[in-house]
This record gives C-alpha cells, sequence and structure tokens, in this order.
C-alpha cells in the first residue's frame, strides 16, 4: 500500500461540489506525480464506471474506480470534504473520498490490496480515525497501516489506531493468495484482528477473536466443522425448554458470493459489511469474492454445510450450479454492502419456510475444472466451456447466411462487398448485406472456440494464447480440429507458467506483458511449425471423407449423430454432434454432404421434446400434474430446435425417456441422410423450413422419429410395475415430483 499512496495524493480540504469535481481534483495529484498520463483520457474512464453504477456507499463514503489504460501504475488517492459530496449512496453526500486508479489489466496482487482496503472501509474505527487526521501525513499512515499510526488518540477513535492499522495489514495478507488470488477469508485472521480492534474492551476483543477463529476452524474441515460445534454446544447453557436440534447444535451457516462490474472495491466491501453482520447476528457467513483478480472457489464441503445462500453481484456469478438446492437470497452488491443484515435475516427466513432454490440446467459457460476432479471430467469442461462461448456465433452468423441466400438466391455468396456497392431499393443489396454481416460472425468461430477452451483452463490468461492459436489454424486451415488443439495447448502452457516461481520485480507486468508474449510465442510456434501442417492435412481428410459419403455409409452416419443429439439432451455428447455439424456449414460455400448433416442433426434434436409433448397428450395419465404442464412447453421448445426441452422427463424417467429418444433419434438422422435434405442455418427448427431442401420429406422424417419414440416411452411407462394400491401415475408421479427441481 505504501507504494499506492502518499501525502501528495491527500486532498484534506477538498473543495469540489460534484463527484465530476472531486474526481478531477485528485485526478490532478495523480497526474503531478506521474501515475496518470491522460486527466481527461483518465476521468472519462472514471466517468464511464461511475455511469454502470454509483460509488457512493452508505457511511459517507464515495469509492470512484476503474481500471484505465492512462493510468501507469496502482494508485490510490483520498480527499475529505466539509461539506460533503453526492455520489449516489442512499443516505446522502460523502465527505471521505477515495479515487483507486489500475492500470488496463492491472496486477493481481495490487488489486488484492485495493481490495484489502475496500474492506477497511466496513470498519467504523478506520473511517472515524481518518475523520479526524489533523495533516495529510497521518491520514496517508492510517490508509498503509503504517506503524506511526499510533500517534493518534485512542481516546479519540475509541480504540488504538495502530490495531486499525495492523488489522488492515493482516487483512491485506489474509486477501492475497500466493499469486494475488484473493482467498475466502469470512473467517480469516485478519478479520478477527479488525474484529477485535473494534471491541471496547480488551475482554470483548478477545472474545471476538476467539469466536472468528473458532468460525475459521468450522469452515477448513468437516472434522473440525464437527469439532467446533460440539465445543459450543458445551459452552452454551442448555435449555431444558428447548429439545436438541441441528439449530440448537450449531450457528446458522451462510455461504455468499460478491461480485461487482471491475471487481475492485464493491466486491471486497460487500464481503467484508457480509462478514461483519454475520458476526453480530451469531451466524456464520463464508464469502467467496469474484473479483479483478481471480476467485478462489469455496470448499464443497463448506457449501454442502450451509443453511442458505446469499448472491450478493452485478455481473454473473460463476460456477452458479454448485449452490442449488439451498435457501437463496438474489441481490445486487449495493445491497451486500447497505442491508446485509436484512439478508441475512431474509435466508434464515426462507430457510424455516423450506424455500430451496431448484437445480437449473448448469451455465456451460461459467463452468471450468476443479481441482478435486478427474481429468477426464476438467477436459470435458474445458471443451464445453469453448463450445458454449461458440454457439452464439454459430446461431448468429449461420441464420444471417441462410437469411441472404433465402432473399438473394444461392448466388448472392459472390454478390461484391457491401461497402463498395449497396443500393437501399434493391433487394439483392439487403441479402448480400445479411449474408456478408454473417460471414463475419462466422469467422469469429475457430478463434473464439480455441480462445475459450483456454479460458476455461486458465482463466482470463489464455484468452490472449488461445485466441492467437484460433486465428493460426483458422489461417493454415486447419478448422476445428486446430482450435481444439490451439486451446488446449494454449491453457497449458498459461498454467504452466503460472506455476512457475517469479522474480518480484516481474510480478508486476505477468499478466500484461510476461504471459501474453510467451504464451503465444510458444502457441504460435507449435500451431505455424509443429503440428498445423498435420491437423490441416486431418482436416481435409476428413472434409474429402464427409463429401464422399453416398448410400448407406450416409445413412449409417446419419443415425449415429442422431443417437449423439439424443443421448444426453443438450449435454456433452449432443453438442459434440451438432459441433460436427456445424463445422461443415461454417463456410462461405459449404458441400452438399455438410448441409445434409445438418438437416439430420437438427431434425434428431427436435424429436425427445416433440416425442415428450405427444406423449403427454395422448396419455396424460401416465405422467404427474408437472410433467403435463411441462409437455405443454416442450411443444414450442421441439419445434424451436431446444433439445434440452425433454430434460425434465429423462430426469424423473431416465430408463424409459432416453432409450427412447435415441431411438427415435437414429430413426430421424437416418431418413433425413436417406431423403437427401439440406440445411444451410445452423439453427431455427421449423422456422427456417423454407431454407431446408426436400422439405417435406425433412418433416416426415422428424414426425417418424416423434412417433417412434412416442409409442416407446408410453409402452415402456404402461408395463411398469405399479406402486400398490395407486396407479402408475401416481408411483410415477412421486419421483417426478421428487427429481422434478433438479432438472428444472
Amino acid at each position: 500500500m505504501s507504494e499506492m499512496i502518499t501525502a501528495d495524493l491527500v486532498d484534506l480540504d477538498l473543495s469540489a461540489d460534484t463527484k465530476e469535481a472531486a474526481a478531477r481534483a485528485l485526478a490532478e495529484r495523480m497526474v503531478a506525480k506521474g501515475r496518470v498520463t491522460d486527466l481527461d483520457g483518465f476521468l472519462a474512464d472514471v466517468a464511464a464506471r461511475e455511469a454502470q453504477m454509483p460509488t457512493g456507499l452508505d457511511g459517507g463514503i464515495g469509492i470512484p474506480h476503474c481500471r484505465s489504460a492512462h493510468v501507469t501504475e496502482p494508485t490510490l488517492a483520498f480527499g475529505r470534504s466539509a461539506d460533503g459530496v453526492d455520489f449516489g449512496a442512499p443516505d446522502g453526500p460523502a465527505d471521505l473520498i477515495f479515487l483507486i486508479a489500475a492500470p488496463a489489466g492491472a496486477d493481481d496482487a495490487h488489486l488484492t490490496i485495493l481490495s484489502s482496503l475496500a474492506r477497511q472501509l466496513m470498519n467504523a474505527e478506520f473511517t472515524t480515525a481518518l475523520r479526524s487526521a489533523q495533516d495529510a501525513e497521518t491520514a496517508t499512515a492510517l490508509i498503509r497501516g503504517d506503524a506511526r499510526t499510533d500517534t493518534a488518540s485512542s481516546a479519540d477513535t475509541g480504540g488504538s489506531a495502530a490495531d486499525a492499522g495492523s488489522a488492515a495489514d493482516v487483512g491485506t495478507q489474509g486477501d492475497a493468495g500466493a499469486e494475488g488470488t484473493p482467498e475466502n477469508t469470512a473467517a480469516s485472521p485478519g478479520a478477527a484482528s479488525a474484529g477485535a480492534a473494534a471491541g471496547s474492551t480488551p475482554e470483548t476483543a478477545a472474545a471476538e477473536t476467539a469466536e472468528t477463529a473458532a468460525a475459521t476452524a468450522a469452515t477448513s474441515t468437516a472434522a473440525a466443522t464437527a469439532t467446533a460445534a460440539t465445543s459450543a454446544e458445551s459452552e452454551a447453557p442448555a435449555s431444558p425448554a428447548s429439545p436438541a436440534s441441528p439449530s440448537a447444535a450449531r450457528p446458522f451457516r451462510i455461504v455468499a458470493v460478491t461480485s461487482c462490474p471491475t471487481g475492485i472495491a464493491h466486491t471486497y466491501m460487500a464481503a467484508e459489511s457480509l462478514e461483519n453482520a454475520g458476526r453480530d447476528a451469531g451466524v456464520e457467513v463464508v464469502v467467496e469474492t469474484q473479483g479483478s483478480a481471480g476467485f478462489t472457489r469455496l470448499d464443497p464441503a463448506v457449501i454442502a454445510a450451509a443453511d442458505g445462500v446469499i448472491f450478493a453481484h452485478d455481473v454473473p456469478v460463476r460456477d452458479k450450479d454448485r449452490f442449488a438446492g439451498k435457501p437463496t437470497v438474489d441481490v445486487g452488491v449495493k445491497a451486500g454492502i447497505n442491508r446485509p443484515g436484512a439478508l441475512i435475516s431474509e435466508v434464515q427466513e426462507k430457510a424455516e419456510r423450506g424455500e430451496a432454490t431448484g437445480g437449473t440446467a448448469p451455465t456451460l459457460v461459467e463452468r471450468s475444472g476443479d481441482t478435486a476432479e478427474g481429468y477426464g471430467t476438467k477436459l470435458r469442461k474445458w471443451l464445453m466451456s469453448g463450445v458454449s462461448y461458440m454457439v452464439p456465433f454459430v446461431a448468429a452468423g449461420g441464420l444471417l447466411i441462410a437469411l441472404g441466400f433465402a432473399i438473394g438466391g444461392y448466388q448472392i455468396n459472390k454478390a461484391p462487398s457491401v461497402m463498395d456497392h449497396f443500393v437501399w431499393t434493391q433487394t439483392d443489396s439487403w441479402a448480400a448485406l445479411l449474408f456478408q454481416i454473417g460471414g463475419v460472425a462466422f469467422g469469429f468461430l475457430i478463434p473464439v472456440l480455441a480462445g475459450y477452451i483456454a479460458y476455461g483452463m486458465a482463466d482470463r490468461p489464455g484468452l490472449v494464447p488461445g485466441f492467437v492459436g484460433g486465428a493460426i489454424a483458422l489461417t493454415i486451415n486447419a478448422g476445428f480440429l486446430g482450435a481444439l488443439a490451439a486451446g488446449l495447448i494454449a491453457g497449458g502452457v498459461v498454467m504452466a507458467i503460472q506455476k512457475a516461481r517469479i522474480p518480484a520485480a516481474l510480478r508486476g507486468i505477468m499478466p500484461v506483458v510476461v504471459i501474453p508474449l510467451i504464451s503465444s510465442a510458444i502457441v504460435g510456434f507449435l500451431m505455424f511449425v509443429v503440428i498445423g501442417k498435420p491437423i490441416a492435412s486431418a482436416q481435409k481428410a476428413m472434409t474429402d471423407w464427409l463429401n464422399g459419403l453416398t448410400g448407406s455409409n450416409a445413412i449409417l452416419l446419419g443415425a449415429l449423430l442422431g443417437l449423439m443429439m439424443c443421448f444426453d439432451l443438450g449435454g456433452p455428447v449432443n453438442k459434440v454432434a451438432y459441433t460436427f455439424a456445424t463445422a461443415g456449414i461454417a463456410v462461405a460455400s459449404p458441400s452438399d454432404s455438410a448441409m445434409k448433416i445438418m438437416a439430420a442433426v437438427m431434425a434428431a434434436g427436435m424429436v425427445p421434446p416433440l416425442a415428450m409433448a405427444l406423449a403427454t397428450t395422448v396419455r396424460g395419465k401416465l405422467f404427474n400434474r408437472t410433467e403435463r404442464e411441462n409437455g405443454k412447453a416442450a411443444w414450442v421448445l421441439g419445434a424451436s430446435f431446444i433439445t434440452e426441452g425433454a430434460i425434465p422427463f429423462a430426469a424423473a424417467d431416465p430408463l424409459r425417456v432416453i432409450p427412447s429418444s435415441m431411438v427415435g433419434g437414429a430413426i430421424t438422422g437416418g431418413l433425413s441422410m436417406a431423403f437427401g435434405a439440406t440445411l444451410r442455418a445452423p439453427h431455427g427448427g421449423i422456422f427456417v423450413v423454407p431454407l431446408i431442401g426436400n422439405p417435406f420429406l425433412y418433416l416426415i422424417a422428424i414426425a417418424a422419429g416423434v412417433c417412434v419414440t412416442t409409442a416407446l416411452v408410453v409402452v415402456l411407462k404402461s408395463t411398469r410395475r405399479q406402486a400398490p394400491g395407486g396407479s402408475a401415475d401416481d408411483a410415477g408421479g412421486a419421483t417426478a415430483e421428487k427429481r422434478q427441481p433438479i432438472a428444472a
């Protein structure tokens, strides 16, 4: 912290009346120190961040901050305003204003230290000491946490300012991981020190420290949890009126996730606020801070033992499906800062009512390998991360290209650039525009696939070498096989670099210069010189083989793809088949064989939800009420080529639904290939029928698969043994009711 703020960056008599003026006054001090190179450019970045969400906090605090290319090193400026400046806080103007400037791609370790300052702003003693500081040097020392903070009077602050500084230092250490990654320190030594420092007596401070230490032990391992709970139970006086119960044996436990758009301040302030409120309420709160410096996932055992969940976030929570099935409160990050006690009470009330958030279909864009999983599972998630980011480009680009063909004919791919020739009143010009936009979107498929495979492996540092490797794969015609190789290599290289011991002098430039430079050079060398040509040859051989498929071979391929599409209903196997099909049409002039494969894949993917919808219509008694309602939605989902519409039925009765779907999907895929149906669009279901070759026979293929699957499901469900004293509907209903939330 000593490098980030000096007395020259402190203004105890800030005379600004607007937040823009306050930011300018503090930024001018940064410019004078050489920390900011372009004042107006930096202030524009501050304003852009402020536009996302006000940075005013309850308690008279304003904390404008941003990452900017105009910042040379992480810097903190502090201003104190007598009249206050409005930063949008609910309780009024701010008199303590902190301007945080971080370079674009800032050093994670420095961002972590900045996050610890955000936590300290939740400490009333710390802010009181800043308000009473008589000179810039004292205020600077307080913010730094220097030893000379003992010059402040404990009588004036309600406690030793040295303790506050010490707490700041310890909190910083607790937040900084081995590589600058914030640790989950809901009950860390730093938090304990802060809590102790805030106490009014030594006995209170010691008690709070001991209590927090016990909470730390309780969240470390399951064994420690049991020990802490037993100890707490033995120390608490027994109440003869209250029988023993789980809630009496241990405190209520909450896991929380906090995150904000920039991940510098609000993320950690919300975490500290929730932890403090939890201690006040006698509730164990463990927080996962998903900030700019990355994040460390909560121990699965801690999540499993939790009684409730709080999400305080303004950006998507990563790996959100880990918390499924528990009482959950989902709010913005400011709510975590301003009303943590109310959030804790709300989640306790939900737990008392038995309200649990149902499991949602996993969000694949948020998945990445967990250290406790096997390599095969990690590899699957890494590949799915890339595929899931690629699919929107496929859908958008493919549909635009298909619309271009539909409007302008199949010669539209030879139209000149719309930059050189575009007539507003000509249909062909609009068709060419759609086609060329779609072509640009398709151009991102291979780089995006490679980049986000690397991202799934190594998080943000993997993006640059991943995209570079993907672009090279596109350049050398290595196709999707090249993208897979480039993404895996890029992620592996970055992970290896991150494990190396780095001199302290180089750590500040690692994420911005060193990792992108070294990893891109290695990936580029391997792709251009070593493995690029063999992969390109393999890609060409596979393409030639597909183009040569005819007769029974084509029908067998269609049946195989149909089986894959219906095996896991939108899962990894389904996505492999879908990616295989989209790879063939991701060119300006796809081959006839590639378009046949795309048609077979989409037709087979429509079968499961349509079949479940039909089955619930013709034999509704075989399904419970929830399934019959899901059947109504499955009509639309199936018609739109959303295979996941059959998941609720498969989750309730997998042994009957999945095999039946696979049989129907194989029949549809084989028939589609046999009929020679073609498709230029990678998505759309029945809404792109006008773009399908041989559409009538194509619909017959879908109808055949749907009827077969429906018949098999009805027969298998009808022949199962009924529960004594109840109908098949009741027996199936109980199972479905129990399993339905998992698949919802």
